[in-house]
């Protein structure tokens, strides 16, 4: 039995695919995206988050902790008087994760949903993903990912789903590594084998302002998807300013290399040209 970490899972979910819906999010990504909102879930292993802003220093923590470096041990999260600490990431068993998700399968059932897979990356613990997915017969599934992996690793799991929501955050390979990190190479053969499939599929843009925000990154991620038998629309997710909030928490620093009060450019009739239908999340 396969074992994983997940961070979070999240109910009565209605942005991750049809009906309503259980999201769990799986630890850990390849990418470093320069807007991400989610900094617990970069690192696979779990991690302390402490709420450093309203600690009164009362060294509790100290007191019960016998590590020189933290092992997110979880001793000092019990101790503290103002409830400012917790592990973020679970680690379990393919079968424990999807008993949690079976437990309330037939609820979310009635009305049109499932369970969908997040992260982080969900497609980076892919084979601890397949054994979950295997365990969930009759649960519609789904998926939302940047399709940074391989293309037989995107084909085995996308063959287990019901449903994918991609992203395609940015279409210039350039400026994908230096605002991601990574090339987008993959990303953009994966969209590409998603096309020509015959899974139901949604393309996700999160909208950067003056990032990703133009007619040109528009237009191409128009023309590379368009004509798709599968695909239900092109959903755009404008950046938030909220996105850097939990970053001291991890012990790490916001760092945007974009102005983040800039208003952001949402385009809409570039991809009706292309005839695709398209929302504003």
């Amino acid at each position: 039995m396969k074992k994983g970490t997940i961070f979070d899972l999240k109910e009565f979910a209605v942005y991750d695919g049809p009906g309503l819906r259980q999201t769990v999010f799986l630890k850990g990504c390849p990418l470093r995206c320069n807007w991400c909102h989610n900094p617990e879930g970069l690192r696979v292993e779990p991690q302390l988050m402490v709420s450093t802003p309203s600690c009164t220093g009362c060294g509790r923590c100290k007191e019960v902790c016998k590590h020189e470096t933290c092992i997110a041990c979880g001793e000092c999260v019990a101790v503290c008087p103002l409830h400012l600490r917790r592990i973020a990431g679970q680690v379990m068993t393919s079968q424990e994760l999807a008993d949690l998700i079976l437990e309330n399968s037939d609820y979310y059932a009635k009305y049109g949903g499932g369970v969908t897979f997040s992260g982080g990356e969900p497609l980076l613990q892919a084979e601890f993903l397949l054994e979950v997915l295997s365990l969930l017969p009759g649960v519609h599934k789904a998926i939302e990912t940047s399709g940074f992996t391989d293309e037989e690793t995107f084909r085995r799991v996308v063959e287990q789903l019901d449903y994918v929501i991609m992203d395609i955050k940015l279409f210039d390979e350039e400026l994908h590594r230096k605002y991601t990190g990574v090339s987008n190479s993959k990303i953009l053969t994966n969209a590409k084998q998603l096309c020509a499939g015959d899974k139901p599929f949604v393309i996700r843009i999160p909208v950067i302002p003056g990032v990703n925000d133009n007619e040109e990154n528009y237009r191409r991620t128009a023309e590379w998807i368009a004509g798709a038998k599968m695909l239900e629309q092109v959903e755009l997710l404008p950046y938030h300013k909220t996105a850097g909030a939990k970053y001291t928490m991890v012990g790490e620093k916001y760092r945007p290399l974009f102005d983040t009060d800039q208003k952001v450019q949402i385009l809409q009739n570039i991809f009706r040209e292309y005839g695709i239908r398209s929302s504003v999340l």
